[in-house]
């Protein structure tokens, strides 16, 4: 109940309490064909390109991921605002990049996050570029004309 109660903010549009560290994705299932909810956090947003990055910190048997993987196309709430997305996969040199940026910006997350999926870290950028390189990070780019 504990992990879902961000979905439930989420629905009662309380999104930007989050501080827009996180986003609710709204996917298909890959086997049932149902509509799946799972609160992300935005490791990189790029407002000129309209797209939001968020990282599989269960690596790439997650549900959410392989689900992405089989149907990129999604919504995001963002905010109080949703969005029509597809889903874009990193290569694994961009995944250094995304991983050594966040980690400038949020390093005791970076650290958490490497730890947490049994990632050696020191502090020093090789590290979160090594990491980053395993990582499988999502890429969602909005289909939305600007």
């Amino acid at each position: 109940m504990l992990f879902r109660s961000p979905i439930h903010l989420f629905r009662a549009g309380l999104g930007p309490l989050f501080g827009g560290r996180l986003l609710l994705l709204i996917h298909t299932g890959r086997q049932s064909g149902r509509s799946r909810e799972v609160v992300l956090e935005v490791v990189a947003r790029d407002r000129r390109q309209d797209t939001w990055t968020v990282a599989s910190g269960f690596g790439s048997e997650a549900q959410w991921y392989r689900n992405l993987r089989h149907t990129p196309q999604a919504t995001i709430q963002f905010g109080r605002g949703y969005h029509v997305v597809t889903a874009q996969f990193p290569t694994p040199e961009e995944g250094a990049r995304i991983m050594t940026e966040y980690a400038r910006r949020h390093p005791r997350a970076a650290r958490t996050l490497c730890r947490y999926m049994g990632f050696p870290i020191d502090g020093h950028t090789i590290d979160f570029r090594s990491a980053g390189k395993q990582i499988p990070f999502v890429r969602l780019k909005s289909d939305e004309p600007r």
